[in-house]
C-alpha cells in the first residue's frame, strides 16, 4: 500500500534531500559529459524523441507515479515547458522504478493540464531495471526522484538536480549558449560532496529512530536542518513529531503538530504526512485524534477531495474516532480518486475492512 500512497510512503528523510545523490570518485556520469542515448519502451504522451539534436535544449526528468515529491514538482516542470517551448526546450517526463507500467497513462491523464509535456516509459526489454534508470540515474549515482537532467544543444549534460531547483535563468543561459559549464561541473561536484555528508547524518538519524535513541535522533535532525535553507526546515517537522511521540511527550507533540499545520495550511502533502503519523504511530497511550482529524480535513480541503492518499488518512482517523459511516464514505471517495487499478484494489481492501468494523493494518 505504501507504494501507492506515496504522499505518506516517502518520508521527509527522502523529500528534503531533493533527489539525494552520493557520487563516488568513479561515477560514470556527471555534468559536462555527453548525455547517454534515449531508449524508451513507449511514449505515453507527446511526439517521440528519437535522439537529441542541435536545435533544442532538453529537460529529462525522472519520476514515478508513486512518488509524492514528483507529484509536487510536475506542475513546475510543466510551467517551464510551456514557457520555453517556442524557444526550443523539450521536456520529457521519464518514468522509472515503476512496479508496473499499466497505471502511468491513467496518471498522466488525471494530471491533465498540469502535465502536458512528453512522457515515456522505461525500456526493460534487455535491462530488468530499465535502460534509462541504469544508464542515466544509476550511472550518475542519483538515488532519488524526482531528478532532472538538462541537455544543451551540443548534447552534453549542463545540469543535474531536483526539478524545483531548475529555474528560468538557467534555461535562458543554456539556450543562449552562455551557460558556464565548467563552473556548473565544479558546483555539482561540491554539492555531491555535501550530499555524501548529508547521507551519513541521515543514516545516523534512521538508526537512532530505529533504536529509540531519541537524543541521538534529535541531534541528527538539528544537524540535517542546517543543510537546507531555513524556509525548507519545516519539512523535518514530521521527524521531530515522531521523536516527541517516541518520548511519549504527547502535549509537546500535538502542540507541534498543530503549529506546523497552522504555518503550512496550503501544503496538503505535508499536512497529510503529519496526520498519518499521528494516526499510525505505534504504542501511543494518547493519540490526539481530534488534532489529527483537523489536520487531515485541512489537507483534504486543499486537495479538493481529489487525493486518494489524503482521503485514506482521513478515513482512518474517522474510524479511530468511532465515526464508522463517515469513514466508509470517505474511503469510498478514496477508491473513486485512485490513480490506477492497483491503487484502487488496495483501497477497496481497506474499505472492506471498515465495512466489517475492522481497522486495517497501516502497511496494507
Amino acid at each position: 500500500m505504501k507504494n501507492f500512497l506515496l504522499l505518506r510512503a516517502l518520508t521527509l528523510l527522502t523529500g528534503v534531500a531533493l533527489a539525494v545523490a552520493a557520487r563516488t570518485a568513479d561515477a560514470k556520469l556527471t555534468v559536462g559529459d555527453p548525455a547517454p542515448k534515449l531508449q524508451v519502451a513507449k511514449w505515453v504522451q507527446g511526439d517521440p524523441v528519437k535522439a537529441f539534436d542541435t536545435n533544442h535544449v532538453y529537460i529529462v526528468e525522472f519520476w514515478a507515479t508513486w512518488c509524492g515529491p514528483c507529484r509536487q514538482s510536475i506542475p513546475h516542470l510543466n510551467e517551464l515547458s510551456k514557457k520555453f517551448k517556442d524557444q526550443g526546450v523539450i521536456a520529457i517526463g521519464q518514468d522509472v522504478w515503476e512496479p508496473g507500467d499499466s497505471g502511468v497513462g491513467a496518471f498522466v491523464k488525471k494530471m491533465g493540464d498540469q502535465m502536458t509535456y512528453r512522457v515515456a516509459l522505461d525500456d526493460k526489454s534487455q535491462e530488468t531495471n530499465g535502460f534509462m534508470a541504469v544508464n542515466w540515474m544509476k550511472a550518475a549515482e542519483q538515488n532519488g526522484i524526482p531528478t532532472a537532467f538538462v541537455i544543451n544543444k551540443q548534447g552534453r549534460i549542463a545540469w543535474i538536480g531536483h526539478p524545483m531547483g531548475l529555474d528560468e535563468k538557467l534555461l535562458e543561459a543554456v539556450l543562449a549558449d552562455k551557460f558556464d559549464m565548467a563552473k556548473a561541473a565544479a558546483d555539482y561536484e561540491k554539492q555531491q560532496q555535501e550530499n555524501q555528508k548529508w547521507m551519513a547524518v541521515n543514516k545516523k538519524l534512521r538508526e537512532a529512530l530505529k533504536q529509540n535513541k531519541w537524543d541521538d535522533a534529535e541531534a541528527a535532525v538539528a544537524e540535517l536542518e542546517k543543510t537546507v535553507p531555513e524556509p525548507m526546515r519545516f519539512q523535518y517537522g514530521d521527524t521531530r513529531l515522531q521523536i516527541l511521540l517516541g518520548r511519549k511527550d504527547y502535549d509537546a507533540a500535538y502542540k507541534l503538530a498543530e503549529s506546523l499545520s497552522d504555518e503550512h495550511k496550503d501544503n496538503a502533502g505535508f499536512q497529510n504526512e503529519i496526520a498519518w503519523t499521528m494516526a499510525t504511530h505505534e504504542g501511543l497511550e494518547k493519540r490526539g485524534l481530534l488534532v489529527a482529524e483537523k489536520i487531515a480535513e485541512r489537507a483534504n480541503t486543499v486537495a479538493q477531495d481529489k487525493s486518494s492518499a489524503i482521503l485514506d488518512t482521513l478515513a482512518r482517523i474517522q474510524f479511530l474516532l468511532g465515526k464508522k459511516p463517515e469513514a466508509i464514505a470517505t474511503e469510498q471517495n478514496a477508491v473513486n480518486a485512485a490513480a490506477d487499478d492497483g491503487e484502487k484494489r488496495a483501497l477497496e481492501k481497506i474499505l472492506a475492512d471498515y465495512q466489517q468494523g475492522k481497522l486495517p493494518k497501516a502497511d496494507d
